[in-house]
């Protein structure tokens, strides 16, 4: 029995072709290998190159976030500071409008008082004057037929003190008008005050006076002058007159 295994062996080992083949093979796995090791470590290369770069890319990330931050911190403190001075801008602008608008009432107010003191003056002197020449032409006038009419006009508006004094006055006059058959009619000219203190007004009065008697039958004409005293703080009446009516003869009036 021949051994095959031997002989296929040797026939191997002495077949050039055969030896060659199995040469080139190894030559070529050995090739494969290194190019397979030259690509794993040109990978690995590759990936340590790559590596780096993406584990910088965090750091530069962070850096980024880092830088940010403080970007957008002082963005912030710079709108709020922003935002705080326009606030105050407009609190300044409220609060001076307020005081320019209460400045304004106030002076609108005061000239408002002002004008209604003025006119309150104004309308008190009117009524002093008024309540003067009332008196002098009612006093004025006086008819020797029927002197109680004219001491009643006399008296009328004064106080008890001063109306006490011209009742006096006008019962003395009446024995002179009788006799006389003195007669008078009157006509208000004007009143002016002189003066004012207090509610205290002197006043002038002056009214036209037409006068008859026994020895001026025709009349004569004359002005008649009253000055008196009204106090406004008691309901306008008259605390005093002087000066001289014409149509008491030229005698001054009582004081």
């Amino acid at each position: 029995m021949v051994d095959r295994t031997d002989e296929s062996d040797s026939g191997t080992e002495n077949d050039p072709d055969t030896g060659q083949g199995e040469q080139h093979r190894k030559e070529a796995d050995a090739m494969s290998t290194t190019t397979t090791e030259t690509t794993t470590e040109k990978t690995a290369a590759t990936t340590e190159d790559v590596n780096p770069e993406s584990d910088k890319a965090p750091e530069s990330t962070d850096s980024g976030a880092a830088a940010s931050e403080p970007s957008t911190g002082g963005s912030s403190r710079w709108t709020n500071r922003s935002f705080s001075t326009r606030s105050i801008l407009v609190t300044l602008a409220v609060v001076a409008a307020i005081a320019v608008i209460a400045v304004l009432s106030w002076q609108l107010v005061a000239a408002r008082s002002e004008v209604d003191d003025l006119n309150a003056a104004s309308a008190d002197r009117t009524k002093a004057e008024q309540v003067a020449l009332d008196y002098a032409t009612g006093a004025a006038q006086m008819s020797f037929e029927n002197p109680d009419d004219w001491r009643s006009r006399l008296t009328k508006g004064t106080t008890p003190e001063l109306g006490d004094r011209l009742d006096k006055a006008s019962t003395s006059m009446e024995q002179l008008i009788k006799p006389l058959q003195w007669s008078s009619t009157a006509q208000p000219i004007s009143a002016k005050v002189e003066s004012e203190s207090g509610g205290v007004y002197q006043v002038q009065a002056f009214v036209n006076v037409f006068t008859k008697n026994a020895q001026a039958p025709d009349g004569i004409e004359s002005t008649a002058t009253y000055k008196m005293t009204i106090d406004k703080n008691n309901d306008w009446v008259i605390t005093d007159i002087s000066g001289i009516g014409s149509n008491l003869g030229g005698q001054a009036a009582p004081k």
